[in-house]
């Protein structure tokens, strides 16, 4: 039609490291460059080095070219893994590209850092937000976060992770309590408080099944090899490393009770994939763990307290009417979480308007 302009839609994606990579930041990028893809999106991926949130001076390098080699005007998404610590690159590059941000959380908040290195992360990634044009997060608590932090609210979005459909875990119920914990061998995700809080339960009835990769962090997983044994607990606690879609399938399917002891979570996706499947949760974390968790569907404890956790443990192993009763409140949570479709229709309005 004579004097309208057709909308483009182009997006360029920039990831650091392994797009295929099985943690729940990644998964949301894949998903939604497939979803956008399939509402008509022409979705590029620039892959950059995975030495990020890290980066190599040749990374930073290699960063820089991979911008300066896209066209003027060109809409551009930055994974947040990378965007925070490269402040001087989306600065140069403010007044030629579109660019947005997509934070999962805050680099400041991983656990393990020392004081110096998290205020020094907090100010790049304070100064390289302030060079985008939107800042999409994934929870309302990741947004305050960063409105805490000095960004304008007015400036971001906040787009939930959609969960699959997926059928109600059996919970047979029946002694040994199987417990399942899905999250990478990294400092953040307490790994370690759950395996003290089970060695005070060595005479329960119970397995512990621990699914994530063991090779993203190795000293972190090798400190948990290190803990089980010491503690006497290989043969009731399981490393079971990564597993394909339908190994993880089977392992939700098979457990009791999901709990996952995080200090923060951006989200929490894997909570609400537990709770996807009708599976009452244990857990802990700071940020948005108790947005994503209904009170009614798990019990919330102190980060990084190995007593709570043994003593929500030993309530739950003893009390199977409580048990049950999360249960049921997980398989009415399970209605009411976002779906992808959802999710990427608001992502596809947004860009429309970037």
């Amino acid at each position: 039609m004579e004097g309208c302009v057709i909308p483009v839609r182009r997006l360029r994606v920039l990831v650091p490291g392994d797009l295929g990579a099985r943690t729940g930041g990644y998964r949301y990028d894949r998903r939604l460059i497939r979803g956008l893809c399939e509402l008509g999106w022409t979705v590029r991926v620039t892959r950059l080095d995975d030495s990020f949130p890290v980066p190599t001076a040749d990374a930073l390098t290699e960063a820089a070219t991979r911008l300066a080699e896209l066209d003027p005007g060109e809409l551009v998404l930055i994974d947040g893994l990378a965007l925070g610590v490269m402040p001087e690159l989306v600065a140069a590059h403010r007044e030629r590209l579109r660019i947005l941000a997509l934070v999962h959380h805050p680099l400041a908040d991983e656990a393990g850092l020392t004081p110096e290195r998290a205020a020094a992360l907090r100010a790049s990634e304070q100064a390289a937000l302030a060079s985008v044009h939107r800042i999409v997060v994934t929870s309302a608590a990741t947004a305050r976060r960063l409105t805490a932090m000095g960004q304008d609210a007015d400036r971001i979005d906040v787009i939930e992770p959609g969960t699959d459909p997926a059928s109600l875990a059996a919970r047979t119920g029946l002694p040994p309590l199987q417990l399942l914990c899905v999250g990478t061998l990294i400092p953040r995700k307490g790994h370690r408080f759950l395996i003290e809080a089970l060695a005070r339960l060595r005479d329960e009835r119970w397995h512990l099944t621990i699914v994530g990769s063991l090779a993203r962090d190795p000293e972190t997983a090798a400190r948990t090899r290190v803990l089980i044994d010491s503690l006497g607990l290989h043969e009731r606690i399981t490393l079971a490393g990564e597993l394909n879609d339908t190994a993880l399938e089977q392992a939700y399917q098979e457990a009791d009770l999901f709990v996952l002891p995080s200090l923060y979570e951006g989200y929490g996706m894997a909570f609400a994939e537990a709770l996807a499947r009708g599976l009452p949760i244990l857990g802990s974390g700071a940020g948005a763990v108790h947005e994503t968790v209904p009170p009614q569907a798990g019990l919330l404890v102190e980060p990084g307290s190995s007593e709570a956790l043994t003593a929500a443990l030993r309530e739950l192993l003893h009390d199977r009417e409580r048990l049950t009763g999360l249960a049921a409140g997980a398989e009415q949570a399970r209605k009411r979480l976002p779906d992808w479709p959802s999710c990427i229709r608001r992502w596809s309005a947004l860009l429309e308007h970037v």
